[in-house]
């Protein structure tokens, strides 16, 4: 793997809240893995990268917005494998580029951009046909690594947080591709909490399906009442708490995933949700380059 994932680092959490209702916090902090190839992306890219080195095309073609936090760390970890990394945009080309498509264009990926319309069919097999003829041979990545590939690379990630004996496992939910990795890798005696980040996400067992073969597993719980609006919105009282779990917790998150998730879990906790003595684990996902899109002084971190 491109980066050393053995030594996960943990942040445990204290305060009155926690020790109320009995329950043991613990944050998974994937996000110190790596500052560019953060959180799970780095696991959800591993088989890809392996296909591209034992393919030899050492090209990979992916997709993703303006604020993605996937093309950012496709394109390092091929440039960090001396890969060529092609990323097409969602939208037109902007005047001023985003500060993470300036990162991808830092990491020498190649950035084509399509109209939102004709975005839509980029999951079809005969758009990325269309993309071998313009480009020539490439691995394909879909968007934030959904796919089975993905998914088998996110299940690594329980392997290296199985010592921390966890009764309740939490993650924030895009593509649902890392949701599957950690029900390919946990026991079936841990609950797994996903929270997703996109209003009206009605097909997570749809996606779970498609991506472990297997239907959906009766340990996982879903929680849709925390998006805050819906995919990369937040309002000021996620700003705020984001701010106040940093001061409590020295933990800094992303508006767009981890901090959504953190506010879901807190939440349940304050509503009695986890029995006393459970040992709940969220993952920090990465992504805090996101809150660069934020308006100056928004943050204390």
């Amino acid at each position: 793997m491109l980066v050393n994932t053995n030594n996960i680092p943990f942040t445990q959490t204290n305060g009155k809240l926690f020790d109320d209702h009995g329950v043991n916090v613990r944050i998974a902090r994937l996000d110190l893995l790596d500052p560019i190839v953060s959180g799970n992306k780095i696991f959800k890219l591993n088989y890809f990268l392996d296909e591209a080195l034992l393919s030899g095309y050492k090209r990979i073609l992916t997709f993703g917005g303006a604020y993605s936090n996937h093309l950012v760390a496709t394109a390092y970890a091929c440039l960090q494998l001396g890969f060529e990394s092609i990323g097409i945009v969602r939208g037109e080309e902007p005047k001023e580029l985003s500060h993470t498509l300036r990162q991808c264009l830092q990491y020498k990926m190649h950035l084509h951009f399509i109209p939102r319309d004709a975005y839509k069919n980029t999951h079809e097999q005969r758009y990325v046909e269309k993309l071998q003829q313009q480009f020539g041979n490439f691995i394909f990545v879909p968007e934030g690594g959904y796919h089975p590939l993905g998914a088998d690379g996110a299940a690594l990630i329980m392997d290296k947080i199985k010592d921390a004996l966890s009764t309740h496992i939490c993650t924030a939910v895009g593509t649902a591709t890392t949701l599957a990795g950690l029900l390919k890798g946990s026991g079936t005696d841990q609950e797994i909490i996903a929270i997703p980040v996109l209003k009206g996400m009605h097909d997570i067992g749809e996606r779970i399906a498609y991506l472990t073969g297997k239907p959906v597993p009766s340990q996982l719980k879903i929680w849709d009442q925390y998006h805050f609006g819906g995919y990369a919105k937040r309002t000021t009282e996620l700003i705020s708490f984001m701010n106040e779990l940093y001061r409590e917790q020295q933990l800094p998150t992303d508006f767009v995933y981890t901090a959504k998730m953190m506010y879901g879990v807190f939440d349940q906790i304050s509503k009695g949700h986890f029995p006393k003595g459970s040992r709940i684990l969220c993952l920090h996902t990465g992504g805090l380059q996101g809150n660069k899109s934020l308006p100056k002084g928004s943050l204390e971190f």
